[in-house]
């Protein structure tokens, strides 16, 4: 269905209200919904904007977990450290099997490749080890078959006969060998979100977009009493009421629980990683690389669809959440670690397709990880002074769905659901396909049909929701330019948009392109990155 007024919500009472539909917050709803509690999921901009739409969108096999910096003898030597790795990567596996049953059609699998360098902290039997123990802790059923690991290590001369890109590595002379596994991405995190907040709907949530909590507070019978207001109309405010709060809102988690006027402890650090999307050269298709920036943190090339992104950067950031951008400084930064991978290969500014940037809602634990700490974190909030109001932390998109469970079991200590128990479904939802309907111009692979069914059954306010998070049109080269103003016109009579709003929809799309994606994207060819020019 589409967005239901602002004013209809006005006095209901539900057992669950979440705030943040992203991916946590949208299959948290999912499954409260599907246990049979009423439920309210809201957020103040569109499914999928913050961190779960602008990740590195790796659903990896857990081996970042046991590999933190550090060697593994180290890790070894701390068994508490070592336990929680452990459980972080059997998590990971089992959700890399779940999710390759259950919704195949929305991942995609490449080979990645790990050099071992004789100048990093680990060794080919850190590797040989890593995967052996991922092996052991991976789900015994045939779901983990859906996605196997493959683990194979090359000896260098052989990785250079074998792997197309190795020529171009660094430091030939001290390589050890590559690790290379079977390693998969989300295709479309947006969608994905979207799918799951729409099914959260259709399990009987109550799901609006565009809806910010302005204030809460504790009834004296209980409940909690929440403001809200629409956020796209800019106008109009209702009150309802909820027995549990679920703060979903990622980063902007503190600024949520400052809502209630209680003082409550900081539970985020926010840590930023911006991506560099450019054209490889044809031996790169199909493979990704891992390693080790120079700063010791993770460092990526990695395929998308046909180009291939660098990063993530890994920086604390405390600036306003609500414009997170990639800097030139940070640009730079990449591009340099691009080329010290890739000292064959010149990548420069004018290579670059396209860049995107998020801030990651890691647990503010500054004693011990001032950069934030990794492991998901459910808060109960009632010591803060806030009874029934739980918040996550450092919930990444890969753990969604368990995250979801998680979070429901929490409420069902606490609540009873109300309503009799339905399936959720993880599938991706259908989009229209009507034989008659043509391409856009630019995007072949978007149809009419399917942006006028969008824009009536998927609460589209704006052409930045709808060609980014409803259809695939926006990751494109082009990020779809060029057809933004057709796009806008398909969709007008639905919308109610006239000619004056479409102009500024374009407008608007444009200049979201310009400052989140870079300066000149789509407006004309980007060069492939090339072999140096050592003249």
């Amino acid at each position: 269905m589409g967005r239901i007024a602002l004013d209809t919500l006005d006095g209901q009472s539900f057992d669950v209200a979440v705030i943040g539909a992203g991916a946590n917050g949208a299959s948290a709803a999912q499954h409260l919904a599907s246990a049979g509690y009423s439920v309210l999921l809201i957020d103040k901009g569109d499914f999928a904007c913050g961190a779960s739409g602008h990740s590195s969108r790796i659903l990896h096999c857990g081996l970042r977990y046991l590999a933190t910096g550090s060697s593994l003898a180290e890790i070894l030597a701390h068994p508490a450290r070592f336990a929680t790795a452990c459980r972080m990567a059997r998590e990971a596996m089992c959700c890399r099997a779940e999710f390759a049953a259950a919704t195949p059609e929305r991942m995609r699998h490449f080979t990645l490749c790990f050099p071992i360098f004789r100048d990093h902290p680990y060794r080919p039997w850190h590797l040989d080890s890593a995967f052996r123990l991922l092996a052991a802790l991976a789900p015994k059923t045939l779901d983990s078959k859906r996605a196997p690991l493959d683990y194979r290590r090359l000896k260098p001369q052989d990785a250079r006969d074998t792997l197309p890109f190795a020529k171009w590595l660094r430091d030939a002379d001290k390589l050890r060998g590559i690790a290379s596994y079977r390693e998969y991405q989300f295709d479309w995190p947006e969608r994905i979100v979207t799918d799951t907040a729409l099914d959260a709907e259709r399990l009987g949530a109550l799901v609006r977009n565009y809806t910010a909590l302005t204030a809460m507070t504790r009834r004296r019978d209980g409940p909690w009493a929440l403001k809200l207001r629409d956020t796209a109309q800019g106008d109009g405010e209702v009150e309802v009421n909820a027995k549990i709060v679920l703060n979903m809102a990622g980063i902007w988690i503190d600024q949520v629980n400052a809502l209630s006027g209680i003082e409550t402890r900081r539970k985020i650090t926010g840590t930023k990683g911006i991506h560099v999307a450019v054209q490889m050269p044809p031996e790169f298709k199909g493979y990704g690389i891992g390693t080790f920036g120079r700063d010791a943190w993770p460092f990526y090339c990695l395929p998308w669809r046909d180009l291939h992104y660098f990063g993530p950067t890994e920086t604390l950031f405390e600036g306003d959440p609500d414009d997170i951008r990639s800097t030139d400084e940070e640009i730079d930064w990449v591009l340099g670690e691009a080329n010290y991978l890739f000292p064959g290969l010149e990548i420069r500014r004018e290579n670059i397709v396209y860049t995107w940037a998020c801030v990651r809602p890691l647990t503010y634990d500054p004693e011990l990880l001032p950069r934030g700490k990794r492991s998901r974190e459910i808060h109960d909030l009632g010591p803060d002074g806030l009874p029934n109001v739980f918040a996550l932390t450092a919930g990444p998109i890969m753990t969604h769905r368990s995250t979801g469970k998680a979070l429901c079991r929490n409420v069902a200590r606490r609540l009873e659901p109300t309503r009799p128990a339905r399936s959720p479904s993880y599938g991706s939802r259908a989009i229209s396909e009507e034989p008659r309907s043509g391409p856009l111009q630019h995007s072949p692979e978007v149809t009419l049909a399917q942006l006028r069914h969008a824009a009536e059954f998927e609460q589209v306010s704006n052409l930045i929701d709808l060609l980014f998070h409803r259809v695939e049109a926006g990751w494109s080269r082009t990020m779809a330019h060029g057809d933004a103003r057709e796009a806008a016109r398909g969709i007008a009579d639905i919308l109610g948009w006239h000619e004056e709003r479409i102009e500024a929809e374009v407008r608007r799309y444009h200049s979201h392109l310009e400052t989140r994606h870079g300066p000149g994207v789509g407006m004309g060819a980007i060069a492939p990155v090339s072999l140096r020019d050592e003249t």
